[in-house]
């Protein structure tokens, strides 16, 4: 006899350490959070064992990038199986891995390469952060060792991308075990003061830059930043034009820039890696999520031949000593190849600007609705915040749309009061339309209740 759905969620409330999450939400009780069990997804919709069906409007935390058990993905990894499941990299390499990291190459002009592996995107923060340091001490600038973050920032909970990371939730537990970075103003267009475009603000937070530069560029080994989308810190936005007068500011004074693109990159921001809105180039890009197209763990840091170089030495404590079991894994450097397959096939990258135009067209009621402020769109991501004056509300306001969420077909999950749509590649005018529609039946709900 089949287990029966709510067995799977008792045994996962018993077994399973679920993440970013309170587990006593999940408590039987008017406030309890929904648990669902997946039975199995087919394009953008998972589906449970009672097969009520959920739309994955935020890609499965913004991985998914082309559905939900893929063909073209599916049958790579098929072959894959067949070939060769893993090989440590170490002394070792393999055809997936290669051509992986060539593809990358050649999608940034050559301007970057020698991809460094590991599994999740916290994981290529900390390849950046001490291929940074340790490429400014084998130069001899070992004062160069402090980090620069963005206010609001989020680059992943491991100690090294928590310490640049600025979102109090996830980061003031831990306070103690961090060592400090250093904080500059965000470029967040929803900072504009009266009469200021979203360029006059980035050229304001640029000029914190600029001021902590000049006082302690000696000591700084690089800037992080999430490139036009800061995303949990509640998807806050900015204009290229900050990416570019920061890239400025780094030359100036010799200080790395390393750009966070595992969320924003693989064409989630309109381009497929976000800096090439700005018409620059990072020292160190960081790329996971989307990369693997939501199948397998995969992430990556690219980085410039002057940074490689800093480490090509017959003496073994100048080489990047760092290293991950499953690094390059083969199966998960396929399911990559498949998907940059896919965006060259489908011309991706255009056919999500025609996505975009009518989405945004059919969430124009919800931007203008009474209870919404700073409606945006950049690429595939959409937000907007909810004004929910009573403080006892606002702080439930995620639970409840939430589980109103997928009482409607939808898979969404607040940030705090940002609501933002992530949605994979692939909806049909159909499917937008009804994310639109359905989004606003669950905003009015919600803030009616």
């Amino acid at each position: 006899m089949a287990d029966m759905p709510q067995d799977w969620v008792a045994r996962s409330l018993r077994s399973v350490w679920h993440p970013c999450t309170q587990m006593q939400h999940h408590a039987n009780g008017d406030n309890s959070v929904p648990l669902i069990p997946v039975s199995h997804g087919r394009g953008a919709w998972l589906y449970d064992h009672e097969g009520k069906r959920y739309l994955d409007a935020i890609s499965s935390w913004w991985v998914n990038l082309f559905g939900h058990a893929n063909p073209v993905i599916n049958a790579a990894l098929k072959d894959q199986l067949d070939r060769l499941e893993h090989a440590m990299l170490a002394g070792f390499t393999h055809e997936p891995v290669v051509r992986l990291s060539e593809q990358l190459s050649e999608m940034t002009g050559k301007v970057l390469g020698h991809a460094f592996y590991a599994s999740d995107g916290a994981s290529a923060v900390e390849i950046a952060l001490k291929m940074s340091f340790h490429a400014w001490r084998n130069a001899g600038l070992s004062d160069k060792q402090e980090f620069v973050c963005l206010q609001g920032s989020y680059h992943g909970e491991t100690i090294g991308a928590l310490a640049v990371t600025d979102v109090a939730l996830f980061k003031d537990a831990y306070g103690p075990l961090l060592r400090a970075a250093r904080v500059v103003t965000s470029p967040d267009a929803r900072n504009a003061q009266d009469g200021e475009s979203a360029q006059d603000v980035a050229r304001r937070a640029a000029a914190d830059v600029e001021k902590l530069f000049e006082e302690r560029a000696g000591h700084i080994a690089a800037i992080i930043i999430e490139p036009l989308v800061q995303c949990a810190t509640g998807m806050a936005m900015h204009d290229p034009l900050y990416l570019t007068l920061v890239r400025e500011l780094c030359d100036r004074f010799q200080v790395h820039m390393i750009l966070d693109e595992i969320a924003v990159g693989c064409g989630r921001t309109g381009t497929f890696f976000a800096c090439e809105q700005a018409a620059i180039w990072p020292d160190f890009l960081c790329l996971s999520k989307g990369i693997s197209g939501g199948y397998l763990p995969l992430s990556l840091v690219l980085t410039r031949d002057e940074v490689y170089q800093a480490f090509y030495s017959a003496d073994v404590t100048r080489g990047f000593l760092h290293s991950h079991s499953y690094t390059g894994n083969p199966l998960a450097c396929r399911a990559a190849l498949a998907t940059l397959q896919i965006f060259k096939d489908d011309d991706v990258l255009n056919r999500n600007r025609a996505r975009a135009t009518r989405l945004t067209t059919a969430l124009a009621p919800l931007a203008e609705h009474e209870r919404v402020r700073n409606f945006r769109q950049r690429g595939m991501i959409w937000a907007f915040d909810a004004v929910e004056p009573d403080a006892a509300r606002a702080a439930t306001f995620s639970r409840r749309f939430f589980a109103s969420a997928l009482e409607n077909e939808l898979l969404l999950r607040p940030i705090g009061r940002t609501v933002y749509l992530m949605p994979p590649y692939i909806l049909s005018d159909e499917e937008s339309d009804g994310l639109a529609e359905r989004t606003r039946a669950v905003f009015d709900t919600v803030i009616a209740s």
